[in-house]
């Protein structure tokens, strides 16, 4: 019997309109789908009526999922592999099931889409020549030494973060890096979609006054060393 495929498909990252038509054709053609929450995915399949099994695949999931997703790819069943916004594996647990499935010779296929990386790469006008992706920050330990490594990081700095550490992180930012220019996107693609530009001392001063506003999901993109340069 032949080895199945892993299709690591991007889903949108809040409008539904975003998804490709290459997404849905494969969605239609797997064994099942392996998703972080399957509630969430349901309301995905729901909108372009597609009913395909589900199987829940998240951070907390334990090796034995792992193995009965492998299993199962080595079984010739083809499975999709999808998150709940954007793209797999990207500061995501999908990347631990994507790396057995290479060390199993698994065929591993990308069906690339939206992804929130991207979005606010594409938007923030700062040049990508350089760009450190870091995902969300450690909670609390390795946090300050991280951020002190960024000192002599030039280039965009891309960090997620959510409603309950954002104004920390702003300012952690802030008192190690100085007076960085600075693009914010919250709730990307969604109905209150939100995007400013300007030094991290704006930012902060803002999300102050409109405290309503620290809300959603957040995408901080930094010019780290913008003063030097003509971007």
């Amino acid at each position: 019997m032949a080895i199945g495929c892993l299709y690591v498909v991007a889903t949108p990252i809040g409008n539904l309109e975003d998804i490709t038509f290459r997404a849905i054709s494969t969605l239609k053609k797997v064994d099942f789908i392996a998703c972080e929450d399957t509630r969430q995915t349901q309301k995905l399949l729901a909108r372009y009526g597609l009913s395909k099994p589900l199987i829940s695949y998240h951070q907390h999931s334990r090796l034995q999922k792992i193995n009965f997703i492998i299993d199962e790819l080595l079984n010739g069943k083809k499975i999709a592999l999808v998150s709940d916004a954007g793209t797999p594996a990207i500061s995501d647990p999908g990347a631990k099931l994507v790396d057995e499935a290479w060390q199993q010779g698994i065929n591993v296929e990308p069906i690339p889409g939206p992804s929130a990386l991207t979005a606010a790469l594409s938007t923030c006008g700062f040049s990508s020549r350089k760009v450190l992706f870091l995902g969300f920050l450690p909670k609390k330990k390795g946090k300050q030494t991280l951020l002190k490594s960024l000192k002599n990081q030039p280039g965009v700095i891309i960090i997620y973060e959510s409603p309950y550490r954002i104004m920390r992180t702003l300012k952690d930012l802030h008192d190690v890096l100085g007076e960085v220019k600075i693009y914010l996107a919250r709730e990307l693609t969604k109905q209150f979609e939100q995007n400013l530009r300007g030094k991290i001392s704006e930012i902060i001063e803002f999300f102050k006054k409109n405290k309503d506003k620290i809300k959603g999901e957040f995408v901080i993109c930094l010019q780290n060393g913008y003063k030097k340069s003509k971007n």
